[in-house]
């Protein structure tokens, strides 16, 4: 059986042909942009949903929670299926369908439609997401590789908060009198450019020893993804009914089927979902333990400060996305620098950003505290240009980190479990922050229960600094 810190005979990652261009490069990242903007765009846009199709609460979270919860419960499968039948034609299938649904996501006539289009949305994504890593692994070496993990980092990184900036102008612009239909549709002509430009400039690739498709356990990740996050996300709504609790109850158990069902197939030789032995990659392991609560933390924040600047400070969405561009600029400012910045203090620059974020996180809260009614760009300048500038110097290194022992047999694997735990830690971001936070607001009101969520987020930064002291000192 080939473990994880065995590769398997494959040619070169980078051999003649099949190395992957600056055009190449652009599109697979234009590619890892979109789903990720997607995840975030909503959220300004949820309030003119709400009006123009009446929906309820539970169905507004649905909005948002359905799209995380396909993504994040198919990515694993996404990466197997491009390993087994190549990365670009999954790419290629993966980013007509986020055309196709993102549109049906335009069109919606009800509340209904929207969410059946936003979890075929989410479905769609995770085709296409986990060739992109997979794609820069098998396609790239040496410096190469590690400047172009360094800019997917970026770009995902970006991606989260532009994503919310742009919702905002576009709802705003009304474009054509589209109102919140826009943050759909204009994935479509961006979609039929990617598409363009992958067929002239993405090599194929695949793994030169495909593993077979694991039933079992991609149905038993999926319930057990869904058993977390689907009460997470629609219990405080809901009232949280009996079936929020007994799905709850039933995580841990699911949880520890599937362990059990994939520790057998890796010990027998067999095709696992994800492979346990993966899991004996130091790097892999301690940099994922980082991105869970980075992530629950981020998404946490984008979530509450876009209700917070929209229903209690009264901004319009184009005032609530752009009171979040200067952490967009600020990203990715620094981000261009991690590069050199690790090649000299290796991954204390992780610790280092963390340390960043929280002064920025506190910073925010304290604004908060301070200036209520009164929050706005202004007042959050200084603590959103911290904040990203701290997360720049994390998030783009821990992808490198995680996937530097990864073997290239298995990219598609590695990048499927790493972006399925980044995807599950963003959906419970807006589960658990944004639950606590909306379940504070009516007692404590919304200042209060912001910057208490807050500090709640900034415990969460002080658990990935302590965790970052644990990383290997170089990246490879």
């Amino acid at each position: 059986m080939t473990t994880p810190t065995q590769s398997p005979p494959v040619a070169p990652a980078a051999a003649p042909g099949f190395s992957l261009s600056g055009p190449g490069l652009f599109t697979v990242l234009l590619g890892a942009a979109l789903p990720l903007i997607d995840f975030f765009i909503v959220n300004v846009a949820l309030p003119t949903i709400d009006r123009d199709l009446s929906a309820s609460e539970p169905v507004l979270e649905l909005v948002v929670a359905g799209y995380g919860i396909a993504y994040a419960v198919l990515l694993v499968l996404g990466g197997r299926l491009g390993d087994q039948l190549g990365r670009r034609r999954l790419f290629i299938g993966g980013m007509a369908a986020f055309g196709l649904t993102s549109l049906a996501c335009g069109l919606a006539p009800t509340a209904g439609t929207l969410v059946v289009a936003r979890v075929a949305q989410g479905a769609a994504a995770a085709a296409m997401l986990p060739q992109v890593l997979a794609t820069i692994q098998a396609t790239t070496a040496g410096p190469r590789r590690a400047r172009a993990m360094s800019m997917y980092g970026a770009t995902a990184g970006l991606s989260m908060v532009a994503g919310q900036v742009l919702g905002g102008v576009l709802v705003s612009a009304d474009l054509f009198g589209s109102g919140w239909r826009s943050v759909f549709l204009v994935n479509v002509p961006v979609v039929v450019v990617a598409l363009l430009l992958t067929v002239r400039a993405v090599p194929e690739t695949r793994s030169a020893r495909p593993e077979r498709v694991d039933v079992p356990g991609t149905v038993l990740l999926a319930l057990a993804l869904i058993a977390l996050l689907a009460p997470l996300t629609e219990g405080r709504a809901a009232g949280w009914p009996l079936w929020t609790w007994l799905s709850l109850a039933a995580f841990p158990v699911l949880s520890y089927a599937f362990y059990a069902v994939e520790r057998r197939a890796d010990r027998a030789g067999g095709s696992p979902l994800i492979p346990p032995s993966l899991f004996r990659l130091v790097s892999l392991r301690r940099g994922l333990a980082l991105v869970v609560p980075f992530s629950v933390g981020f998404s946490g924040f984008m979530f509450v400060i876009a209700v917070a600047l929209q229903q209690g400070e009264r901004l319009d969405a184009t005032a609530a996305g752009l009171a979040l561009a200067p952490m967009a600029a600020v990203f990715f400012a620094t981000s261009l620098a991690g590069p050199r910045l690790v090649a000299r203090w290796g991954t204390r620059v992780v610790t280092a950003g963390g340390l960043v974020q929280a002064a920025g996180v506190a910073l925010i809260a304290l604004a908060a505290r301070h200036t209520w009614p009164e929050l706005g760009v202004l007042q959050l300048l200084p603590g959103a240009a911290l904040a990203g500038a701290g997360q720049a110097l994390q998030l783009p290194i821990l992808f490198r980190i995680i996937l530097s022992e990864v073997p290239s047999a298995r990219a598609g694997v590695g990048s499927g479990v790493m972006t399925t735990f980044q995807q599950a830690a963003l959906a419970l971001g807006v589960a658990t922050l944004g639950t606590l936070f909306l379940s504070l607001n009516p007692t404590l009101g919304m200042r209060d229960a912001l910057v208490t969520t807050l500090l709640v987020q900034l415990a969460a930064v002080a658990l990935t600094v302590g965790l970052s002291l644990r990383l290997p000192r170089q990246v490879v």
